[in-house]
């Protein structure tokens, strides 16, 4: 029988912990409630894609660093039935891949039901971030323009940029999202994607 898939909050309360940090200090670095940081430690609630920015800035750690599986390797092979997931607010992110050493590439899949969106407010980042439309179509706001992706559409953008998306159509929409972090910044890069909701 395969181990119990791991989850965001445990590796939330790994690297809390690792930091140093009590739940008190986190709520302060990161501007959440300690309740809604200890919820999503004990897995009763799923962080958004702002809550994990968030929380990844605060601690200083790329956002892939929530979905990493230790030990680290030098391949990592993904099943499909076994990614590591958040979900909330209509979005759910899957990472595609985690555990190399120093790594600098987050790829993640999301998925936006109908109306739904990233984040409530734009985030921005170190590095680059590709997007290609898998299925739907999605507005991705980035810097102020908006830009209307369907099936097999592609993006990519400097991320310092202020960006989200949200899906404008009835149907669900999914998305590869790869976010490129510059050398030295992985961590506070991916920290600011993925999950959005406080919990």
């Amino acid at each position: 029988m395969p181990d119990p898939q791991p989850s965001v909050g445990t590796r939330l309360l790994e690297v809390r912990r690792a930091r140093g940090l009590s739940l008190r200090a986190l709520a302060a670095a990161s501007g959440l409630s300690i309740n809604a940081i200890s919820r999503i430690e004990r897995g009763d609630s799923s962080p958004t894609v702002s809550s994990l920015q968030q929380l990844a800035a605060a601690l200083d750690v790329p956002l892939i660093e929530f979905f990493r599986v230790e030990p680290e390797l030098a391949t990592v092979l993904v099943r499909e039935n076994r990614r590591l997931k958040s979900r909330n607010a209509g979005v759910l992110i899957e990472s595609l891949g985690a555990g190399l050493p120093g790594q600098n590439l987050g790829p993640f899949l999301m998925t936006l039901e109908p109306a739904a969106s990233s984040s409530d407010e734009s985030v921005r980042h170190g590095g680059e971030e590709f997007v290609h439309c898998l299925e739907g179509e999605v507005d991705y706001l980035v810097g102020g323009e908006t830009y209307r992706l369907e099936r097999g559409d592609s993006l990519i953008f400097l991320a310092h940029q202020p960006h989200l998306c949200r899906n404008p159509s009835g149907a669900k929409a999914r998305l590869l999202i790869v976010i490129l972090a510059p050398s030295g910044e992985v961590q506070a890069t991916q920290q600011r994607h993925l999950m959005t909701a406080e919990a």
